[in-house]
């Protein structure tokens, strides 16, 4: 898996990571002169914004990480601006804030989003009720407690200066971004820049300019992650995570020649579709799709429906993409995967309607069924042809450049699949190696 490339480095960092850089440099070098008022007010809108929105987009997540976030800034403001000398007890029931937060984080983040019903939002409010409970209690045994003239001035700076904090925070770090690695979902993200301007906010102090800034910054991550994660829904394809059709019509719309568009098609998808399951095919489309993502020459995939993706080349002539789509088409067919477990489709089911079928098309499927039956025992693999086509001086239209690519794609495969055509010259038939699938 290609952990840490471009895409994934920018999806961790933008929006979550640039939002806490910002406040970071706007505090530390005095650019901003808002008063504690006005980012009082930008901490309460904020927090509506966001809880607005995650219950508008059936976000349980974000909202209830948004509430965690604002029960803990309201518990420490209550405690270090009570009035009068902390008391053993009222530590107890601050470290037990600081420490609920990241745990809450991490919990949040290993959940399942389930939207908003009584069945699934009511046990997460009762866990969090609890929690309050304690803290209040805690904080209720402080009150006949003899204060202690050692008590620190800053108890939240002490909390985080000890080693106990700082692991809690650190582990909790390491999880909120391990699960950032493998989901590279906005929520993830969020959660991790929430953790990290909450930290941020402790480490002020709690109270004060500085400390309000940040806790409204973990809130504006946490509200925007909404919004990127309605983009991606919009513009990235959910089962392959590349960019979907809408994406790269917009893309078409800002091509400037010289390009090249390439169209691809998983050879004889339907027919493997059918012989092994739904399950099976959509295993098929993320293996082609995760090398598709990775194709060379600066082409960039996408997922255009179905079995068929897009790659746009910018500046790029179609001699100059062929041997790069080439080294694509290569990968892929070399490339084998086991089918995972059995099949409702080959289970029987009493009369199957299947036995129905004509005889001709018995046939062509046997050879698929025979390495149905065979899965345990050997690999599969899968093939793609491919059609290119290039902007010339008489044609720029991107648009006739798509359909040029599709008339190249269908040469392809009248020509016998698993191979590539140009758009001008037809090219040497590549023999299929992939026996019986492609």
């Amino acid at each position: 898996m290609d952990t840490w490339n471009k895409a994934a480095w920018k999806s961790l960092f933008v929006p979550g990571g640039m939002l806490l850089l910002v406040t970071v440099i706007l505090l530390k070098t005095g650019w901003t002169t808002l008063t504690l008022p006005v980012l009082t007010w930008l901490y309460y809108a904020g927090l509506l914004v966001g809880l607005l929105l995650a219950w508008r987009f059936h976000s349980s997540r974000t909202f209830f990480a948004l509430l965690v976030l604002f029960l803990a800034q309201k518990a420490i403001v209550l405690f270090l601006t009570g009035g009068g000398p902390l008391r053993v007890p009222d530590h107890a029931a601050l470290e037990a804030v600081v420490f609920l937060v990241p745990l809450n984080l991490v919990l949040l983040s290993l959940a399942r989003e389930r939207g908003f019903t009584a069945s699934t939002a009511g046990p997460t409010l009762v866990f969090l009720f609890v929690q309050s409970t304690i803290v209040a209690a805690l904080a209720r045994a402080g009150q006949d407690y003899p204060s202690s003239p050692h008590t620190p001035p800053h108890p939240v700076v002490s909390l985080l200066s000890s080693p106990y904090a700082w692991a809690a925070f650190a582990i909790a770090a390491i999880i909120l971004l391990v699960r950032f690695m493998l989901l590279r979902k906005p929520v993830e993200s969020a959660l991790f820049w929430s953790l990290t301007s909450y930290f941020l906010g402790l480490h002020s102090g709690g109270v004060g300019r500085a400390a309000t800034a940040y806790f409204a910054t973990s809130f504006l991550i946490l509200a925007v992650s909404i919004i990127e994660t309605s983009y991606l829904l919009a513009y990235h394809d959910e089962l392959t995570t590349l960019p979907s059709r809408r994406a790269f019509k917009d893309t078409l719309l800002r091509l400037q020649a010289p390009y090249s568009i390439a169209m691809v098609d998983i050879d004889h998808f339907k027919r493997f579709n059918d012989t092994f399951g739904h399950d099976t095919g959509d295993q098929v489309l993320r293996l082609v799709a995760s090398s598709l993502a990775r194709v060379t020459g600066g082409g960039r995939a996408y997922r255009c429906g179905g079995e068929e993706f897009a790659i746009v080349f910018s500046g790029r002539t179609t001699s100059e993409v062929v041997d790069h789509l080439e080294r694509l088409r290569g990968t892929i067919e070399s490339s084998s995967f086991h089918v995972r477990g059995g099949d409702r489709r080959q289970m029987p089911r009493g009369s199957d309607r299947r036995s129905q079928r004509s005889p001709s098309r018995g046939r062509t499927g046997r050879a698929i069924r025979q390495l149905a039956q065979a899965e345990n025992r050997s690999a599969l693999s899968v093939t793609v042809s491919i059609g290119v086509a290039a902007s010339t001086q008489e044609k720029t239209d991107p648009d006739r450049i798509v359909q040029a690519a599709d008339q190249a794609l269908y040469r392809a495969k009248a020509a016998g699949r698993n191979r590539i055509e140009t758009a001008s010259t037809p090219r040497r038939r590549v023999r299929a190696r992939a026996a019986g699938i492609a």
